[in-house]
C-alpha cells in the first residue's frame, strides 16, 4: 500500500518556533507514564520531545520518578512533578501524554479515565498501557490514539458493535501502527509507508508517541500525527542506510531531529 496524500501541506502548516519567541511560548507537554516493572519506556517519550517543546514536565510512580531524577542529567531537561502537584501542571500544559511504560491495571484505568473526565477539553495523547485500559467512550476529538494491531483489537472488545465507528464518529484521531501505518479522522484515511525490521525493537512507539504529543502542543491533531508517523517512519529508514535493522530507540530519537529538519527543507524547498 502507498502513501495515499501529498505530505507538503502538511508540512507548510508545522508551527516554527519564531526568533524572537520566548521559553513556554514553543509548547509545554506533560508526560505521564512509566512504572515500577518498565522504567525505561517513557524515558524515549521525554528525550524525542524534550528537541521540539520548551517545557516538559514529567509524572510516574514515586519509584520511577527517582530514577528519572538520577538520570536527567544525562538524557532530559525538565522538572519532575510529584503526584500531589499534578494537577496544576495538567492545567499548565499544552497538551498531556499518557500511557508510556503504564501497566495494564486498574490504577493506570483509573488514572487515564479520571483525567478525560475532569479535563476533556484537554489535548490528549493517549498510548500504551492507558490505551488498552482506557473507557473508550470517554474520547474525543481532542485526543490522539495511537495503537498497533493488538491494541486496537482489546479497545473495540470494549465497544458493543466492535467497530471503529464511535471513535471516528466522536472526532478522536486514530494512528494505527504498522508496516504502513493508518490515520483516520472522521471520514479521512491517510497511509504513510516507511519503516523496517529495526523498528519492532521496544520503545520506537514510545519514540512515535513522544514525537506526536510534542508536535500535538503547537499544531492540530491531524498534521502532528501525520507528521510523527512519516518523521518516525524516515528516521528509522535513514538509521537502516548505515547500519541495517542494527539500532535501537534511543539510536531513534537522535536521529529524528537531524531527519525532521532535513525533511522540511528538502520538501518545503528552504
Amino acid at each position: 500500500m502507498e502513501q495515499n496524500f501529498d505530505i507538503k501541506p502538511y508540512f507548510e502548516k508545522l508551527f516554527l518556533p519564531a526568533a524572537d519567541s520566548h521559553k513556554g511560548q514553543n509548547g509545554k507537554l506533560l508526560i505521564i507514564g512509566g512504572s515500577d516493572l518498565f522504567h525505561a519506556a517513557s524515558r524515549w517519550s521525554l528525550d524525542v520531545a524534550s528537541r521540539f517543546v520548551d517545557m516538559l514536565f514529567y509524572s510516574s510512580t514515586p519509584e520511577n520518578n527517582q530514577l528519572i531524577r538520577e538520570a536527567k542529567g544525562n538524557f532530559w531537561n525538565g522538572i519532575v512533578v510529584e503526584q500531589q502537584d499534578l494537577e496544576s501542571y495538567i492545567t499548565e500544559a499544552d497538551v498531556v501524554l499518557i500511557g508510556p511504560g503504564m501497566t495494564r491495571t486498574d490504577d493506570t484505568k483509573i488514572a487515564v479515565d479520571q483525567l478525560i473526565k475532569k479535563y476533556p477539553d484537554k489535548k490528549i495523547v493517549i498510548d500504551a498501557g492507558a490505551l488498552q485500559m482506557v473507557d473508550p467512550f470517554l474520547l474525543n476529538k481532542n485526543h490522539i490514539i495511537t495503537p498497533h494491531q493488538k491494541e486496537i483489537l482489546t479497545l473495540v472488545k470494549k465497544i458493543p458493535d466492535k467497530s471503529l465507528d464511535h471513535l471516528i464518529n466522536n472526532g478522536v484521531t486514530l494512528l494505527l501502527k504498522g508496516v504502513v501505518d493508518e490515520v483516520r479522522i472522521s471520514n479521512n484515511n491517510f497511509f504513510i509507508k516507511g519503516g523496517n525490521a529495526g523498528m519492532t525493537k521496544g520503545g520506537t512507539g514510545d519514540v512515535l508517541s513522544g514525537l506526536i504529543a510534542a508536535l500535538y502542543c503547537k499544531n492540530d491533531a491531524l498534521t502532528s500525527t501525520i507528521i510523527g508517523s512519516y518523521i518516525n517512519k524516515k528516521a528509522g529508514d535513514a538509521l537502516y542506510e548505515f547500519v541495517g535493522p542494527f539500532f535501537n530507540s534511543t539510536d531513534l530519537v537522535n536521529a529524528v531531529p537531524e531527519v525532521f529538519w532535513g525533511e522540511y527543507k528538502i520538501i518545503l524547498g528552504k
